[in-house]
């Protein structure tokens, strides 16, 4: 197995046991006292939560525009883009919209958006993964208990944690269509997992992740430090999560849609290197590596 040498993995994963311990890196990377009242205070709530929530920062002409570009992906993205789910031909997700889309490419810059995430990360940031998740009504199946940031660094290589996610709400998320669930504070700690990772395991995990998700035995136990806390908003807002935060969603019971859309923002100097426990890195649609490009600070 092509892995770095464990001197250089401060979050060894996927061996023989697992294992809970406090991240390395800070969680936010700027000095709160430096900004204005209001951006202080959402540095200090992600830094003790692990999420933000920006309510209401795209209107509903701007959100019309996304869903039109979305039906248009739907007719042009390669079939590697396209996850369906699992034993289905319902469409779970479509990965690398930024670069299928001149449209998303902008709109991953943002600087409603990017503003924020670079007053957290004080680096310049590049996108490490953009998708769209669908849960049709009545269809929308769940996602487990899981830190993403296991799941890049295990097999895309990407070293610390000076990494986050900004997912941008289509619809309203609700107590009744699956919203995102978070555990409070869980991104102080890494969940390391047990078992090898397969071959293009990627190809089942988009679907349903296996490995790389923590136990029952471990959710259990970081409950009980953590609050489970759910991230519900109107349709236009914007959640940024930490990239170890520990979050899932349960299925969509409702008969109304719940889409959203994710931009992950990486630091530069957190680039991807060789995996830590994987054999070959994830595809490019999933885990930039060779296409690299750093956002305009506008």
């Amino acid at each position: 197995m092509k892995t770095l040498n464990k001197e250089s993995d401060l979050y060894p994963t996927r061996g023989k046991t697992e294992e809970i311990f406090e991240r390395k890196a800070p969680v936010i990377f700027s000095d709160p006292s430096s900004f204005s009242k209001d951006e202080a205070e959402q540095l200090i709530e992600f830094k003790q939560n692990g999420y933000l929530i920006l309510h209401d920062v795209f209107s509903k002409s701007e959100l019309s525009e996304v869903r039109k570009e979305l039906e248009r992906l739907k007719d042009t993205a390669t079939n590697e883009n396209f996850v369906y789910e699992k034993n289905s031909d319902k469409l779970r997700s479509i990965f690398g919209i930024h670069y299928l889309s001149p449209f998303f490419s902008k709109f991953s810059n943002e600087n409603r958006i990017t503003s924020v995430v670079r007053n957290i990360l004080a680096d310049e940031l590049y996108i490490h993964q953009s998708r769209v998740n669908f849960k049709p009504g009545l269809e929308g199946k769940p996602f487990f208990w899981h830190s993403d940031f296991e799941t890049w660094h295990a097999e895309g290589g990407m070293p610390d944690t000076r990494c986050l996610s900004a997912s941008v709400f289509l619809d309203d998320n609700n107590e009744f269509n699956g919203p995102l669930m978070v555990l409070k504070g869980s991104h102080k700690y890494f969940l390391s997992c047990s078992g090898s990772t397969p071959d293009d395991h990627y190809l089942k995990s988009l679907k349903e992740q296996e490995f790389g998700t923590p136990s029952k035995e471990q959710i259990e136990h970081i409950s009980n430090r953590c609050e489970i806390s759910s991230t519900k908003a109107n349709a236009g807002s914007v959640l940024l999560f930490d990239c170890n935060l520990i979050h899932g969603s349960g299925g969509n019971l409702s008969p109304f849609p719940r889409s959203n859309l994710f931009f992950v923002y990486n630091a530069l100097s957190n680039k991807l290197r060789e995996p830590f426990a994987a054999k070959r890195p994830r595809p490019e649609y999933i885990a930039t590596r060779e296409n690299i490009k750093v956002l305009d600070q506008g």
